[in-house]
């Protein structure tokens, strides 16, 4: 029985930042496994990509990552521009891979099954009833309101979302993505929308505004700790499932499982690539931002 299992493509990332253009792996799947690899969590990675890729999970697994692969023609090749305001990225997708199916998941038990969809048809409905059946399931819905043309990347509203959210126990959206989904900008009406539909916990993530946790028909604000530097973005909506999800398995409230969230995002924010951090470096960010955290909190709406 694993603690998390995480779904999801490793993706072939061309990160441009105002600093630097750096080429390196990427995707839900990697950035949260990079994330847990120095927590005592109970961990595997099911994934999908290209042969000529495999170093990447022979790297994963020299970190002590176990990975379940299924071959693919293609990994997925994403390329990410971010402005100057790291909240925002134009995305362009130059190559897909094969989906996940019912048929092709390994025999896998886990308290929580955390999926990464990359595009809108990388994790099948059927999947997600199966998962469900298991264990928790907790969803970062952005690849399921992507979609490719001419190798943009453009949004648009979850066409099984009534079928498949009541399988749903924890849901990750940024408040663009919740609007694209809910087709409201108000936070809490969105996060109430999600829940109506099934949705047993709600996490609405909100940039530098910190972030929204709705469950149980009350709502927990979570800061966003201010970090010493803005290099890289990429990654810090995974880095923080990777800490809440860690933390929430462990039993801890939806408040501690939030900051400690929010404070791996913090860390990750200010480096390129992967989180590098450790638990101890994180509770650090947490204890040092409480004076800070009534200031913050406020500007959620």
């Amino acid at each position: 029985m694993y603690d998390i299992c995480t779904i999801g493509h490793i993706t072939l990332d061309k990160v441009v930042t105002a600093h630097s253009v750096n080429y390196m792996p990427g995707g839900t799947s990697f950035y949260f496994s990079k994330a847990l690899r120095q927590f005592d969590i109970h961990y595997m990675l099911v994934t999908a990509l290209a042969e000529s890729e495999n170093h990447i999970i022979n790297s994963l697994r020299d970190e002590h990552i176990e990975v379940f692969s299924q071959n693919s023609p293609y990994t997925v090749y994403f390329e990410n521009i971010y402005s100057a305001n790291q909240d925002h990225r134009e995305q362009n997708v130059l190559h897909k891979a094969a989906p996940f199916t019912v048929a092709q998941m390994p025999a896998i038990d886990a308290k929580v099954f955390h999926l990464g969809p990359l595009l809108s048809d990388d994790i099948s409905v059927d999947l997600i009833k199966s998962l469900a059946s298991k264990g928790l399931v907790s969803l970062d819905i952005q690849g399921f309101l992507r979609y490719v043309k001419d190798k943009k990347v453009y949004y648009t509203d979850w066409a099984d979302k009534k079928e498949a959210l009541p399988y749903i126990s924890i849901l990750k959206a940024n408040e663009y993505e919740m609007e694209v989904v809910t087709g409201t900008s108000n936070v809490r009406e969105g996060a109430k929308y999600l829940a109506d539909l099934g949705v047993r916990e709600v996490i609405i993530t909100l940039g530098s505004k910190g972030s929204l946790v709705y469950t149980d028909n009350r709502f927990y604000q979570i800061p966003a700790y201010k970090p010493t530097s803005v290099v890289d973005a990429t990654g810090c909506g995974d880095t923080y499932m990777a800490g809440y999800l860690s933390k929430k398995v462990k039993g801890a409230s939806v408040q501690e499982a939030g900051e400690f969230g929010a404070a791996m995002a913090t860390l990750k924010i200010q480096s390129s690539g992967p989180f590098s951090g450790d638990a101890r470096m994180v509770q650090d960010v947490v204890r040092y931002g409480e004076s800070d955290k009534e200031l913050i909190a406020q500007t959620i709406y």
